[in-house]
C-alpha cells in the first residue's frame, strides 16, 4: 500500500485496527483484457458459479478458433441459436449482443481511450449497456483500470464489512457509506478492500472489537 494512503486511512481508527489485523493491502489486478472481451466475461459470470461460467466461455470461445476472443462484430454475427448451444440464456445474449453494438459505436470505447476517461464517466457510459450496472463497472475500475478512488456502496461484502467493523445492528445503506466513505479518499478502493477482509476476520473470529464513536453508531438504515 502506498505509504500516503496508509496515513490518510489510519486516521480513521476502526480502518487502522483493520489495516493492523489484515496487513498490507493486498489489492490486486486482474489480467488486462479489452474493455469488451472483460466485460462480456462480466456478463458470462452474472448468477453463475465460477466453473459454470468459465464453462460457458470455454466453448464460446471454441466457436471461433483460433482467436483467443471473438471481435464485437463477430459475435453480432453469430446466431442466437449458437450462443443458445454453448450456454447463454436469451437475457445474456441480448446483453452481449447490446455490448457489442455499443462497443461499435464507440460507447464502450477501447482500452487506452477507456484510461483517459474519469471513474464517473465510465461508469455512465459503460452502465448503459443491458445487463451491466454500477457495480459490474465498479469492480472493472478497481481490477482492471487500477483506479484506487472506488467505494462500491452496493456491494453485500462491502456493507457487511462496514456493519461488522463498525458495530452496527444494521447494514448501512449505500448512501449512508458513501457518505461515511467521504473520509478515505482518494483510497477508498482501499478501504473497500479492507471492508472485504472484515468478513474475513469475522469468520475467523480475529475482527477487533469496534469501540465505536457515537456518530459512527448512530449510522441509520432510513435514508
Amino acid at each position: 500500500m502506498h505509504p500516503h494512503a496508509h496515513r490518510v486511512l489510519k486516521t480513521d481508527p476502526v480502518m487502522a485496527s483493520l489495516i493492523a489485523a489484515a496487513g498490507p493491502c493486498r489489492l490486486k489486478s486482474r489480467e488486462q483484457q479489452p474493455p469488451f472481451e472483460a466485460l462480456a466475461r462480466a456478463i458470462a459470470h452474472q448468477q453463475l458459479h465460477g466453473a459454470a461460467a468459465r464453462n460457458i466461455l470455454a466453448r464460446l470461445v471454441a466457436l471461433y478458433a483460433p482467436l483467443t476472443f471473438p471481435s464485437p462484430q463477430q459475435l453480432l454475427d453469430t446466431p442466437d441459436a449458437r450462443l443458445r448451444g454453448v450456454g447463454f440464456s436469451f437475457a445474456k445474449i441480448a446483453a452481449l449482443k447490446d455490448l457489442a453494438r455499443k462497443t461499435l459505436d464507440g460507447v464502450v470505447p477501447p482500452g487506452a481511450e477507456l484510461a483517459s476517461l474519469g471513474d464517473q464517466e465510465i461508469i455512465e457510459r459503460i452502465s448503459t449497456v443491458r445487463g451491466i450496472g454500477r457495480w459490474t463497472v465498479e469492480m472493472m475500475l478497481m481490477f482492471q483500470l487500477e483506479r484506487r478512488d472506488v467505494l462500491p456502496v452496493d456491494d453485500f461484502g462491502v456493507r457487511n464489512g462496514f456493519r461488522l467493523a463498525y458495530g452496527l445492528r444494521g447494514m448501512p445503506t449505500p448512501r449512508a457509506l458513501a457518505q461515511f466513505g467521504e473520509r478515505w479518499k482518494p483510497y477508498r478502493s482501499i478501504a473497500a478492500w479492507y471492508l472485504w477482509r472484515a468478513c474475513d476476520l469475522a469468520r475467523d473470529g480475529s475482527l477487533p472489537t469496534c469501540e465505536c464513536p457515537p456518530r459512527i453508531a448512530q449510522i441509520k438504515r432510513k435514508r
